[in-house]
């Protein structure tokens, strides 16, 4: 099955799971990327049943937006129900590696917010060790070198993404081959470094949900 048409199955399926659950009060946080683009895209089809949205991004509150949608500021409303997202890399845990598009800090301020975080993703994003997609670190571009100094002693190998500008107006180091056993000390300890903004591992808030989308159909994983 092409990754598209895996990636549609699981936004639909995502959409049917929070629809039943939502009302006209409702705030649903709403990722970035591809995937995140197709729950979008259903998601319209039931926005006369919830307030509105807030948006990891720029480029997911213009789409919002086209539909008709209602994008607020976080700083506005005083409730997430569910946050909805894609993922780079998940493991069984649902730990994840995110940011492949820039998104991470307001990825993961959402999903700090929302009272459910649920992953949408096919089925090549699932590892049983997290480290084979770059970990992607957002950082303050004056601090860029000495972040990437610190990288390299955690024991990665940090390149510069050539002509990234996250919509925080910084910078994103993404670190290669790191196999990545121990994602929650790691989270923290790239975390401490002076000059970042966040990393994209997702594991002292991971995913509460994940729905997966396989050649057999969708399977809703739980944390484990």
């Amino acid at each position: 099955m092409p990754a598209d048409a895996l990636k549609q199955a699981v936004a639909r399926a995502a959409v049917d799971y929070i629809a039943p659950k939502l009302d006209r009060h409702d705030i649903v946080g709403v990722g970035t990327g591809s995937t995140a683009g197709f729950f979008i895209d259903y998601l319209a089809q039931i926005k006369g049943h919830f307030d509105g949205t807030v948006a990891s991004s720029e480029a997911t509150a213009t789409r919002l937006q086209s539909h008709g949608i209602p994008v607020y500021d976080l700083n506005s409303v005083d409730d997430v129900v569910v946050y909805v997202d894609g993922a780079d890399e998940t493991n069984p845990r649902l730990e994840l590696i995110k940011g492949g598009g820039a998104a991470l800090t307001r990825e993961k301020i959402i999903a700090a917010v929302a009272r459910e975080f649920i992953c949408i993703a096919d089925a090549g994003k699932w590892v049983d060790c997290l480290g084979s997609f770059p970990l992607p670190v957002e950082v303050i571009p004056m601090a860029r070198s000495h972040v990437a100094r610190e990288l390299v002693k955690l024991g990665g190998d940090p390149v510069y993404r050539q002509g990234c500008e996250t919509d925080n107006g910084n910078v994103i180091l993404d670190v290669h081959n790191m196999r990545i056993t121990d994602p929650r000390a790691l989270e923290t300890a790239i975390n401490q470094i002076t000059g970042v903004v966040t990393n994209g591992l997702f594991a002292h808030r991971p995913a509460d949900l994940l729905l997966l989308g396989t050649e057999a159909g969708v399977e809703q994983i739980a944390a484990e």
